[in-house]
């Protein structure tokens, strides 16, 4: 399935439903080796002079090595039709399972060096910019640190948006 390129402020609906409630893949790897995981925390602004996209990843999510060694990512949106393979992609491990045969979704190279997802109805290609991990010692609301009961903290991505593509 072919994808076309927009740029990122043409983006319509709003980020704050389309990253919560209809969720995103964050992925990263090669069309050989990759992995990909849900998320719905995160967030999109513009740092730096440049759009970005913030992704907060576990160091125990099997994506997160895959972003350390990429460098980069894709945040892939889809329709409503997708929840249940979104809901398996957050709950199981591409340690321990392909995740591409057990949910039906086809991985894609919508730009050299990026992988997404063939029924994925929006892309974002991202570059990491920057990484830096959670620290508790930050949290100046102390009951933040209660999404943290294991301290399994994030590592915080900050990426810029170098493509912003949709399905044709």
């Amino acid at each position: 399935m072919a994808f076309y390129e927009i740029s990122p402020r043409a983006i319509e609906g709003n980020v704050f439903e389309r990253i919560q409630k209809t969720w995103m893949l964050v992925t990263a790897g090669t069309p050989g080796s990759w992995n990909t995981m849900t998320a719905n925390w995160g967030g999109m602004g513009h740092l730096w002079n440049r759009d970005v996209a913030f992704v907060f990843v576990r160091p125990s999510r099997y994506t997160y090595s895959f972003i350390e060694k990429a460098g980069a990512l894709t945040l892939s949106f889809f329709s409503e039709d997708w929840r249940e393979a979104l809901t398996t992609c957050g709950k199981l491990s591409g340690r321990d399972v392909d995740k591409s045969a057990l949910t039906g979704l086809k991985p894609v190279e919508p730009r050299p060096g990026y992988v997404g997802f063939e029924q994925a109805e929006l892309i974002f290609t991202c570059r990491v910019l920057h990484k830096q991990d959670i620290d508790p010692a930050g949290f100046v609301e102390p009951s933040l640190a209660g999404n943290y009961a294991a301290g399994d903290y994030h590592r915080l991505y900050v990426a810029e948006i170098t493509a912003a593509l949709v399905r044709a």
